[in-house]
């Protein structure tokens, strides 16, 4: 059954750049911090003291399952 929250394209090109870049983050400032923004409310990613947003464990099962379209780990 289908529960998650639909991501719009930019947002799942956000979390792809999450995904790669990993514990370097994203600086806020640029043009997907509204997605970063939103994938934050999500609890995707999660933004750091210093202002950047890094991948959170949930978003990187999000972008397993919606973006290389892996199915999910069991718990």
């Amino acid at each position: 059954m289908w529960n998650e929250p639909y991501l719009e394209t930019c947002c799942r090109s956000a979390l792809n750049r999450l995904k790669i870049v990993r514990a370097l983050g994203r600086p806020p400032g640029l043009k997907d911090g509204p997605c970063l923004e939103r994938l934050a409310r999500m609890g995707l990613c999660c933004e750091r003291a210093d202002g950047r947003y890094e991948i959170t464990e949930a978003g990187i099962e999000r972008h397993r399952s919606e973006i290389l379209k892996q199915p999910r780990e069991a718990a």
